[in-house]
């Protein structure tokens, strides 16, 4: 029987009428699923975990089989602000002083890793999907800027990360046109793609290797067998020996265990008509910026010269009846020249957070995994962690036992209480950003 959702999480035919879906090279074309059947490896979400998952199993020979509710890229991973930063929400401070030196450096590593992964996808199966390197993280408080400067010197120093460095406010001013910014860093390594066409690149990569792909699939139950795992869906069962769970915010109700630590909220973005030389001022050097606010404003400049800008957001898991009408404001707050530019196209998407931002893939059972709760940063991390979670599923556990090292509690109070307790908490992160 389907079930139903808000509007922010029902399942749809079509991609979200974003400017990814409008200039999206070339769609995947995958087989109906009908069951019964069976697969050695299931692999729930046909975001970027998911994907990846299905492609490193494929890689070794794994019989997978990916099931996805609506389409592939459909979620978070076809509708976020493509943007790539190199390492994870937490700082390598904060990680030091929660894991210990010896595993915030394997961390580090593993970010590192996560960037060469990156790159290794778009070489190897030609993935083209308009990446460019260059990430600005511009401070929006003066105050922050004594913090700013430890933070890259430890990098640099501790780390030897000199892909960063610190921006004083005159280059900020040169390389942002607007006066909301005072100080940030400079990546260079990171920087920005087209999100939907990434996603579509790894599924037909996984294609090639022989993963079966299969979108409009409802996963409604997953239950324990002898030596595997029952999936129910809309279009019938699938045996599988292990199951990977990879649906980040998109869960609704299917596993009660993971939404205790991973909850969904609603991201939006805007694009722009194209503003011909205009947006090349925008943005000079042509690299994603991120700034300093809880409630984060990320925007770019795209191949066709419109400006992509993410801002706002709401914990209602319904979209606002005017999503341009909403995100506007937050654009015009960063560049008021803007005023009279037309908005082509302006969406919704939800992502899935955790209450310490890192993401939190644990083993649920015997071969049941879960990978989701990347916090806004799964552009980078989702991919890998695919990757982490296919070779654990082969044996090499490592980075898997890395990553469920990290602690990531459960959201305090039962299922009625962790939506208002998350709304609360939000609102008074953001409220902060205007102090």
């Amino acid at each position: 029987m389907a079930r139903h959702f808000p509007d922010a999480l029902t399942p749809t035919a079509s991609h979200a009428p974003s400017y990814y879906a409008a200039t999206c090279r070339e769609h995947v074309t995958t087989t109906e699923f009908a069951g019964p059947a069976r697969a050695d490896v299931c692999v729930i979400g046909g975001g970027y975990a998911g994907l990846s998952t299905a492609l490193h199993l494929a890689r070794r020979g794994v019989d997978v089989v990916l099931l996805e509710q609506s389409l592939l890229g459909w979620g978070a991973s076809g509708r976020n602000g493509g943007q790539v930063h190199v390492g994870v929400r937490r700082d390598q401070h904060w990680l030091e002083a929660h894991l210990g030196v010896e595993d915030a450096r394997r961390h580090w590593a593993y970010a590192l890793g996560a960037r060469e992964h990156l790159d290794w996808l778009i070489s190897t199966y030609g993935i083209q999907c308009d990446y460019r390197d260059g990430l600005l993280h511009a401070n929006h408080r003066a105050r922050f800027e004594a913090e700013t400067r430890r933070h890259v010197d430890f990098m640099r120093g501790s780390y030897g990360y000199e892909a960063l460095r610190f921006v004083e406010r005159d280059e900020m001013a040169a390389m942002v046109a607007t006066r909301d910014y005072h100080c940030g860093t400079f990546d260079s390594r990171g920087g920005h793609l087209h999100a939907l066409d990434f996603a579509l690149g790894i599924a037909r990569a996984a294609l090639s290797h022989g993963a079966r792909l299969h979108e409009q699939v409802e996963v409604t139950d997953i239950a324990r067998l002898d030596g595997g795992y029952r999936v129910s869906t809309s279009r019938g069962e699938l045996i599988a020996n292990r199951v990977v769970m990879a649906c980040n915010g998109y869960l609704r109700r299917l596993a009660p265990a993971v939404e205790r630590h991973v909850m969904p909220i609603n991201n939006y973005v805007a694009v722009t008509e194209p503003l011909g030389a205009e947006a090349r001022r925008l943005i000079p050097n042509g690299c994603a910026v991120a700034d300093s606010r809880f409630v984060v404003n990320y925007f770019r400049v795209t191949p066709d010269d419109r400006l992509l800008f993410g801002g706002g957001e709401n914990y209602t898991y319904r979209f606002p009846r005017d999503i341009a009408a909403f995100v506007r404001p937050h654009m015009l707050g960063i560049f008021p020249q803007l005023a009279r530019a037309k908005i082509d196209y302006a969406w919704g998407g939800t992502l899935g957070i955790t209450p310490t931002r890192m993401p939190w893939v644990r083993e649920l059972g015997p071969g049941f995994i879960n990978a989701s709760g990347f916090s806004g940063l799964g552009v980078l991390l989702a991919p890998y962690t695919g990757k982490a979670v296919a070779d654990a599923l082969c044996g090499e556990r490592d980075a898997f036992e890395l990553l469920g090292r990290v602690p990531v509690p459960a959201f305090p109070g039962g299922p009625a209480l962790r939506g208002p307790t998350l709304v609360a908490a939000m609102l008074f992160y953001a409220l902060r950003d205007r102090l």
